[in-house]
């Protein structure tokens, strides 16, 4: 599995709409509006390089509105939602 976290700059008048766009691309798994340097924030899920590749310079290069995007690799993940998710069961 790749994770990726991709930094967007939107036009201003076509933020909601990006956002909305993004987040029904298959591996985008959430798409947050954001304060500071840029305007959205993807995380992507997917299986294969490849298909992050294709993602971001196929699906995403379709979408009006981006500026300009800095794409990030996870290397690893640190997330106590994953604990709390497999401790959870059942209760």
């Amino acid at each position: 599995m790749v994770t990726s976290i991709i930094l967007i700059n939107a036009e201003r008048n076509k933020i909601n709409t990006l956002a909305e766009q993004l987040r029904e691309i298959a591996g985008i798994s959430e798409v947050y509006s954001v304060s500071g340097k840029y305007d959205l924030v993807a995380i992507i899920r997917v299986k294969t390089n490849e298909d992050l590749a294709d993602l971001v310079t196929k699906k995403m290069l379709l979408l009006e509105g981006i500026i300009k995007t800095e794409t990030m690799l996870a290397f690893q993940a640190y997330s106590r939602h994953d604990l709390e998710a497999m401790f959870a069961v059942g209760m």
